[in-house]
């Protein structure tokens, strides 16, 4: 079986999206790195990780 290593996370990024694919005990991301979307946002509620991959 060839399992892909997760690279280390980001302790600067918490996430506690647990569904994400980059999720990580801690709340942790693992992505090395993300992006965020939505240009014209005016709250934090408008924003959208575009990095999110389902579990």
């Amino acid at each position: 079986m060839n399992v892909k290593k997760m690279p280390q996370p980001n302790t600067g990024i918490k996430c506690v999206v647990n569904t994400c694919h980059y999720y990580g005990t801690g709340d942790h991301c693992h992505a090395e790195k993300i992006e965020v979307q939505s240009p014209n946002a005016t709250t934090t509620t408008m924003t959208d990780c575009a990095t999110f991959l389902p579990e």
